[in-house]
This record gives structure tokens, C-alpha cells and sequence, in this order.
């Protein structure tokens, strides 16, 4: 059993019995990840990292979050500290018939679920990466251009990949904001934020189970392009949104510039392989 006394104590301590085993699971990149069992046969989910900067604690508050919209299914927050989250252990099984129609309809009602304001009761991370959601504002291009994109850019600044290039470009982008989000929604969705094919899964249903999240309160386009970063998900997961949840005119127009926060942090996470799909998506506006 590979837990820290430390963390074993907590666990057993909150949720009144003893751990019998911890066994490995694959999954994420940043952190190790156990199925946890106990005494009485009951298992949880649980993932570690003792160097988190904090991420589990926003993890558990934008899994709160999503579950206030009564949309798609999220796993319980049994327990979350600075090192390590334990949430609910969901068994999956084969996806359910027309599993893609549901989710879709699904989604769209998350988005639903509105704020008065863009951001979040606090910042939080868009995997390893901090992401800024404070302070609030009312203005959405504002809020994606300053702490979306500018801060990566700054952030491939610091990291190397700041080139004149890249910089030019940005600038030529900015120039173009009000042509881009001319017909763009100026209302605050509920969003998951980094939804793509490995932060969902299925559960003892075969229902859609959404997880990882990056939560705050922005353009739902936003959160479609990214589920279309890296091939996107079957085409009856965008008919039945749509059908649930009209997308404004010009979404797919758009939809490069949303995608281009994800891949700009793709970039400062994982290297200069990235580069040319940042140089791609900028120069489909210019």
C-alpha cells in the first residue's frame, strides 16, 4: 500500500474505518492515482501529489460547482487537503445507447446554469498551469484576453517560446478582437473548462461521468473548441447540444480562438511541438 502515514491517518480518520489496500491506477499525469478499500468493502478514488500547489482544493470547489447545475454527472468530494483528493469511486461500464446524444443535451443544460459575471470564486489551474479567474468582470472579451491568452503568452515569455514571431502576432490578434467576438454571447456559462476525451468517463450506467476540471464562468464556445482539440467527440454529442442549446451565429468562426488558450498552454506544458498549431490557429484571423 503505497500511502504516507500522514495521508492514511486523515483518510481513515474522516471517514471512520480503516484502509485495508491501495492499488495504482493509470490515468493522469500529474498525479498518482489508487483505488483505496476499507474495512467494510467500500472503495474511493483517491490521488496524490505532495508537491500540489494547491490544485486538489480547486479541483474539489470546481467539482462542487459542477454538481450545483444538476447536469451531467460529477464524483462526490468525500475528502480534499493540499496533497491529496478522495472523491466517490465510480465503477464504469460500456457506454449506454446513444451515449453521445445524452451527453450532449447534458452539457448543453450545464451551460445553462449562469453567473452574473465571468471568472470564478477563485483562481485555479488548467492542468499543472495556474489559470486566472479573479477578479470578476462583466466584459468577456476582456476576461478571455487578459487572463486567458495574454497570461500564456507571458508565460511562453518566461519560458522560452516568446519569439518575435509569436509576439507580432498577438499583437495583429488583438487588433481583430471586436471583428472576431462581433456576434459572440456576453454571458456566463457554467463551464467545465478542459473537457476532452480523457476527462470524461463512463459510469456503472454508462452514463457520462465529467472530471479534471478547470471550473469557471465563461463563453460555453469556449468549452465546445476544446472538445474539439484533439479530434473532438461523435457528431451526435454537437447535434444534440445544439438542438438543446442553439449555438449563435459565427460559433464555428470562433472556434479557433478558443482553442488557441489550450494550445498556448499546451505549448508552456509541453514544449515547442506545440508552436506551430499556436502560429496556425493565430493566422487563421490574420
Amino acid at each position: 500500500m503505497n500511502l504516507t502515514i500522514s495521508i492514511k491517518n486523515k483518510i481513515q480518520e474522516y471517514i471512520g474505518e480503516k484502509i485495508v489496500s491501495a492499488a495504482p491506477v493509470g490515468g493522469g499525469c500529474i498525479s498518482d492515482s489508487q483505488i483505496v478499500k476499507c474495512e467494510s468493502g467500500a472503495s474511493y478514488f483517491l490521488k496524490v501529489n505532495e508537491s500540489s500547489a494547491g490544485f486538489f482544493l480547486c479541483e474539489a470547489n470546481g467539482l462542487n460547482e459542477l454538481k450545483k447545475a444538476n447536469a451531467v454527472r460529477v464524483p462526490e468530494v468525500i475528502l480534499a487537503d493540499k496533497t491529496f483528493i478522495l472523491l466517490e469511486h465510480i465503477k464504469s461500464a460500456k457506454p449506454a445507447k446513444n451515449f453521445f446524444e445524452e451527453f450532449g443535451e447534458k452539457f448543453a443544460s450545464l451551460h445553462k446554469y449562469t453567473a452574473d459575471q465571468f471568472g470564478f470564486l477563485e483562481n485555479n489551474f488548467i492542468g499543472s498551469t495556474p489559470q486566472i479567474n479573479l477578479p470578476l468582470s462583466s466584459d468577456w472579451k476582456s476576461f478571455y484576453w487578459e487572463n486567458r491568452i495574454l497570461y500564456q503568452i507571458n508565460l511562453c515569455s518566461e519560458n522560452g517560446y516568446g519569439e518575435k514571431e509569436l509576439l507580432n502576432k498577438i499583437s495583429q490578434l488583438e487588433k481583430k478582437l471586436d471583428e472576431i467576438l462581433s456576434d459572440s454571447e456576453n454571458i456566463p456559462s457554467l463551464l467545465h473548462g478542459d473537457l476532452w476525451s480523457g476527462n470524461f468517463i463512463t459510469d456503472e450506467n454508462g452514463n457520462a461521468c465529467i472530471i479534471d476540471p478547470a471550473v469557471y464562468y465563461g463563453n460555453r464556445e469556449a468549452d465546445l473548441a476544446m472538445t474539439k482539440l484533439f479530434g473532438g467527440f461523435a457528431p451526435e454529442f454537437y447535434k444534440s447540444y445544439n438542438s438543446e442549446f442553439p449555438l449563435p451565429d459565427g460559433y464555428s468562426y470562433r472556434e479557433n480562438f478558443y482553442k488557441l488558450y489550450h494550445l498556448l498552454n499546451h505549448l508552456n506544458l509541453f514544449g515547442r511541438g506545440y508552436y506551430p498549431q499556436v502560429i496556425s490557429a493565430i493566422n487563421y484571423y490574420l
